[in-house]
């Protein structure tokens, strides 16, 4: 095996089995194709969307192209294009991050035991580490998904804090949403590739060393298969999660509008009898009262303490 732009690791006999560019550059891209005698797509091929720009065959050379969850880190930070230029005496992978299912295989070949024998089990080895990786990425997001889920509908969560409390939970819930439902895309967008480059391979590989590296890709191609399905399973709970996120911020809404219309309500009466018997008209009996003052502030009051208690007793508060 041999990776760039990192020194060379060799397997005995077999020093261009894989040829790993990771950021290679254009000096390393021309000692990779001498290496290989095969034609490597750049980024720009890599990143096209096609069927046909993605699988192609010519010369007995496949060359293939697939978005793969990068990291940044620890933390996942978008797709990127990942391809595969593979013939029977040799794979050339071309990445543009560091990815752990290529830093697994590339393992392997620190033992020589253990290492793959051929070009095609080479990247069944990877695609098998992919596969993991993305299953490993789909129970992440599973349990996040149902620690968000329980702290959505949890009871208790939703009946304290004041308003602001709860627009700011809402809000950092919804957020989170989000960025669970693009990880269920990223991962989407994976499967996909992976699945199309597994059935590509699988058709036009089947006479490879007397085909017996067939059944490994018809059980991972089974793999991508449920992966996905339980990948629309996940994408639905970020949808019903999303809907009803939304619902709760129309609610807290609606409670907004509710105690603003409460209070203006509750403000008319108190501010009608204080301009009656703010009027200036001689005859006004209460004028010459000597309790007429304190009479007219408990008016005012109990005018504003009336409705409060109609609203208490119906129930709108």
């Amino acid at each position: 095996m041999r990776r760039f732009p990192m020194e060379r690791l060799d397997v005995e006999g077999q020093p261009g089995l894989w040829l790993d560019l990771l950021e290679a550059t254009e000096p390393e891209r021309i000692e990779a194709k001498e290496l290989s005698g095969m034609s490597l797509p750049d980024r720009d091929q890599l990143s096209e969307i096609e069927s046909s720009s993605r699988l192609r065959q010519r010369d007995g050379v496949l060359t293939m192209s697939m978005p793969m969850i990068a990291l940044a880190g620890s933390l996942p930070r978008g797709l990127l294009p990942v391809g595969f230029v593979l013939s029977r005496q040799t794979l050339v992978t071309i990445r543009f991050s560091n990815l752990r299912a290529f830093d697994a295989v590339a393992s392997q070949f620190d033992t020589p035991t253990d290492a793959p024998g051929c070009s095609l089990e080479v990247f069944i080895s990877l695609c098998d580490e992919m596969v993991d990786r993305m299953a490993d990425a789909l129970e992440g997001l599973a349990a996040s998904l149902n620690d968000l889920s329980g702290a959505v509908f949890n009871p208790g969560d939703m009946a304290e804090g004041a308003a602001v409390h709860t627009n700011s939970r809402l809000r950092d819930q919804l957020k989170l949403v989000g960025q669970l439902g693009d990880r269920a895309s990223n991962t989407r967008d994976a499967l996909l590739g992976l699945g199309r480059i597994l059935a590509f391979t699988g058709d036009l590989t089947a006479d490879w060393d007397d085909g017996r590296f067939g059944p490994r890709l018809a059980s991972l191609r089974q793999d991508v298969a449920s992966l996905n399905d339980y990948e629309a399973h996940l994408s639905d709970k970020v949808q019903f999660l999303l809907d009803a996120l939304v619902g709760m911020i129309g609610i807290a809404q609606n409670d907004i509008f509710k105690i603003l219309t409460i209070v203006s309500i509750v403000g008319i009466p108190p501010t009608l009898m204080a301009s009656i018997y703010g009027m200036n008209f001689k005859m006004m009996p209460e004028l010459n009262w000597s309790l007429g003052y304190p009479y007219g502030l408990a008016v005012i009051v109990l005018s504003g303490v009336i409705p409060i208690v109609w609203f208490k007793l119906r129930g709108w508060f």
